[in-house]
């Protein structure tokens, strides 16, 4: 949320939920496919044989460090950025002091 102004977050928070649902979807049914493909016979059963689950964790492995690479290029504000100066009339919603009073 960092990366986008304040008044596309809403937006940023939908796309970045959106691709996580494709990723998650996309995912297990790559890893399925890979499961369904490399199998073994176990008592006339097919299962899935061990190759196939290294090669679903080196899939994983490798989607995690492009993620990882994505998320380091990522442009980040810096924190003075993120600050804004505190209004004169003191903490947020108190009513200011009326001049005609004093």
């Amino acid at each position: 949320m960092g990366a986008v102004p304040r008044s596309e977050t809403a937006s940023a928070n939908s796309f970045n939920s959106l691709m996580r649902s494709i990723g998650t979807s996309f995912a297990a049914a790559v890893i399925g496919v890979v499961l369904a493909r490399m199998t073994t016979d176990f008592g006339g059963f097919p299962l899935a044989s061990q190759n196939g689950f290294r090669a679903a964790m080196l899939i994983g492995c490798g989607v995690g460090l492009a993620a990882a690479v994505v998320a380091a290029l990522i442009p980040v504000r810096p924190a003075t950025a993120l600050l804004r100066p505190a209004a004169a009339s003191g903490p947020a919603g108190a009513p200011e002091p009326s001049k005609a009073n004093a």
